[in-house]
């Protein structure tokens, strides 16, 4: 099935350590920057191979513009967050989903935190955007994409109000990156997989639109491509 769909990228430091980071990501909630964050629940957790699998359900709500109400309400909306901690190559990665209205809006976001030289944590957050609302994709795409931007950056400034308050003393390298995040974006329409496993590229015909589609189609392509294994392992979570 062929839908019209965005990718984002943002990536944020954070001066603390990968340990110190891990450790704080279990109690970031609540935050003054996360009202919209009503409920968390661990509802699985095993370790398997040395590596901590661990499924939650989240419910959260924001408000939505003015054309989005013909649409859906502002009601909270539940998201599923697999998790896999590897303590050996420090790396801790998340994949989160919504379970509502996904054909108005489907979010699929990975997050991969690892150690740097300096001591401090990298925090790369990678979303796929897609809508089947004929005539408004466009718009509800570029909406999540800026609603991604603004989450992601509450996000940092809560995680970081949580990192002081847990870790004053704490800080590496340097105490020097700002609590911002830089992104970047790309759009196309890109064939979707019945599963979230893999996603293929494939032209659109439109001759005049060519070269932007495959250029989005190859983003969208490479970042499931690198990452296929590591959503497979998420998701084999056992329910």
């Amino acid at each position: 099935m062929v839908v019209a769909a965005s990718t984002c990228r943002t990536e944020t430091v954070f001066d603390y350590s990968w340990k110190n980071v891990v450790v704080a990501y279990w109690n970031r909630y609540p935050n003054p920057s996360s009202s919209h964050v009503l409920t968390e629940d661990t509802i699985q957790r095993e370790v398997r191979d040395g590596k901590l699998f661990s499924r939650r359900l989240l419910s959260k709500t924001n408000p939505v513009p003015k054309w989005g109400a013909r649409f859906y309400n502002n009601v909270p909306v539940k998201i599923v967050e697999d998790s896999v901690l590897d303590p050996v190559k420090k790396t801790f990665t998340t994949f989160t989903r919504n379970l509502g209205m996904t054909k108005i809006m489907k979010v699929d976001e990975i997050v991969i935190y690892s150690e740097q030289t300096d001591g401090s944590t990298l925090a790369v957050r990678r979303a796929y955007i897609s809508s089947q609302v004929f005539g408004f994709s466009r718009a509800i795409r570029a909406f999540g994409i800026e609603r991604f931007k603004s989450n992601g950056n509450k996000a940092s400034n809560g995680f970081n109000h949580v990192l002081r308050r847990m870790f004053p003393h704490s800080l590496v390298g340097g105490g020097t990156h700002q609590p911002t995040v830089s992104a970047t974006t790309s759009a196309g329409e890109l064939p979707v997989s019945t599963t979230t496993t893999t996603v293929a590229a494939t032209s659109s015909g439109n001759h005049n639109n060519t070269g932007t589609l495959k250029s989005a189609a190859k983003v969208g392509y490479e970042f499931f491509k690198c990452h296929a294994s590591k959503i497979a392992q998420l998701f084999s979570v056992k329910n």
